[in-house]
């Protein structure tokens, strides 16, 4: 692992340094922008080195002085907490690419797990720098009141304004309880809960917690708690007004002023570095899927094209009849479907790769329902096609677009009973402000149970006795890829609907750059 990260950390130097140095000028903020290139390169150079020590040796001798160099340096020069958040957070996001590339598969998550805690290290001890001169700040203004109010009055005004102006320009959620009630809180923290101020004031602290962290959050914050710590960081998942639990990151340090024990808190909305942890783990997951299949394919497509082969040879000799005719007949079918599951697997197993195009959709989904004629006659099922007029042409991947439609009404198909209905739309739609076209495959056959819904696009995750559980999973991944969304739900009394957006626009469209 040492001499991994060694040879890692030598080789991207200089690109880190330099990409990091160019961030920092033209993406942070004007405060950095204004910050001339040998200062900034200067320290993110001493920034990078220091990182380098803390993953590669486990030394943090090196980070701990330049957290209280540059916190110095920063606030000196009036920078809110915020900017500094981001420059230190702008190493993973320059770092993580390249990390995923070039480490190995079993290495990948530690790797990317000793960048988040270098990172969560990091963030955590300057923010605990940030509280101590704040608790440091309010000591001096109660002293210096004391002495001379009237002639201090302007001076500390100016500088309860700057304080306070440096706490509400973070994007974390800063707030101070007493005992167990909020008795400040910043604009960040309203924004990540959805309240207003007045709503949050005087709150208990707990009624902010989602109900499966209250216990933990408790045992941790509670003064009244004998195994409380007196300062830490931990997760928990935080409640909104309307009622989401969300994934959040609290640092805490207990304070005494005039007597009274408060608790300043940073909370950290850490919802999209978790669905990166879990994207992370999905593809170390496939790709290790990829790996045993691509191993194991040759080996069982051999004996599988012998054993049809000869099943062929023998379906040709006029001996055999009646049921071992039939047997055979079985056979070679169980066979084929054997190749059609193997097949499936090294589909699902390749990097997917679009190719964009002009689309219409339309002529598409006429395509595809043409290709499913047989087996919709074969179940005696009703084919209903609703296209809008003037759909717009859209930048897609033709073929992946089949592929979803396709599967959707195969997996209609499987659900529909014998004479049943299958309707197919498409037509303009809005989803967070953008535009998309909502293509809808619809039937009447059993719904899906509610337990299963959020799991039925996972991959081999089937209901069916003779599925492989990618049909549905290749869908969600081809639609996630042109950065649409796909839905499902029960229709009453019976069946599914499945709600595939596309961005009008494909790859070119603003959708396709969220986070």
């Amino acid at each position: 692992m040492a001499s991994f990260w060694a040879g890692f950390l030598e080789r991207h130097r200089q690109a880190v340094i330099d990409e990091w140095v160019k961030k920092l000028k033209t993406e942070v903020s004007p405060h950095y922008a204004r910050r001339s290139f040998d200062e900034l390169n200067k320290t993110v150079t001493d920034a990078y080195d220091s990182f380098g020590r803390v993953i590669t040796d486990n030394d943090f001798t090196q980070i701990n002085a330049f957290i209280s160099e540059i916190t110095r340096i920063r606030l000196e020069s009036g920078f809110p907490l915020d900017d500094v958040q981001k420059a230190f957070e702008l190493f993973r996001q320059i770092i993580t690419p390249a990390l995923v590339r070039e480490s190995p598969g079993e290495m990948l998550g530690e790797n990317l797990e000793r960048t988040n805690l270098c990172l969560a290290y990091t963030i955590h001890r300057f923010s605990n720098h940030f509280q101590k001169m704040h608790e440091k700040y309010l000591k001096e203004y109660a002293q210096r009141l004391e002495e001379d109010v009237k002639l201090r009055t302007a001076e500390l005004r100016e500088s309860e304004y700057k304080y306070k102006t440096l706490v509400e320009e973070i994007n974390d959620g800063f707030l101070v309880i007493d005992r167990d009630i909020i008795a400040f809180v910043n604009q960040s923290f309203c924004r990540m809960h959805g309240y207003e101020m007045d709503e949050v004031i005087s709150l208990p602290f707990l009624d902010l917690v989602a109900e499966e962290s209250r216990i933990k959050v408790s045992a941790v914050i509670n003064p009244r708690s004998l195994k409380a710590p007196e300062s830490g960081m931990f997760g928990y998942n935080r409640l909104t007004k309307t009622g989401k639990a969300l994934p959040t990151e609290v640092t805490f340090r207990p304070v005494l002023f005039k007597k009274k024990r408060y608790k300043l808190c940073l909370c950290r909305d850490i919802t999209q570095r978790v669905e990166m942890e879990k994207r992370v783990r999905d593809a170390e997951r496939l790709a290790y899927i990829g790996h045993v299949t691509a191993s194991l394919s040759h080996e069982i497509r051999n004996p599988l094209s012998s054993v049809k082969m000869n099943l062929q040879i023998l379906g040709k000799n006029r001996q055999f009849q009646g049921n071992d005719r039939r047997r055979l007949e079985i056979s070679e079918r169980e066979i084929m479907r054997l190749e059609g599951i193997l097949q499936e697997l090294l589909d699902f197993a390749k990097p997917l790769s679009l190719s964009f195009a002009p689309t219409c959709i339309p002529p598409v989904v006429y395509a595809c329902a043409e290709l499913m004629e047989v087996k919709l006659k074969e179940r005696r099922i009703n084919c209903q096609i609703e296209m809008e007029d003037d759909l717009p042409v859209i930048m897609a991947d033709q073929g992946k677009l089949e592929q979803v439609i396709i599967n959707l009404l195969l997996n209609a198909i499987d659900s529909v009973d014998q004479v049943g209905t299958i309707k197919i739309s498409a037509a303009l739609s809005e989803k967070e402000d953008l535009p998309f076209i909502l293509l809808t495959v619809e039937d009447d056959g059993n719904s899906i149970p509610e337990t299963h819904l959020t799991r039925i696009f996972k991959p081999f995750y089937t209901t069916k006795t003779t599925g492989t559980g990618l049909g549905l999973a290749n869908v969600h991944r081809a639609v996630d890829a042109h950065k649409g969304i796909v839905e499902v739900s029960n229709i009453e009394p019976l069946g599914v609907a499945f709600k595939v957006f596309i961005p009008i626009g494909g790859s070119d469209d603003p959708y396709s750059h969220r986070g």
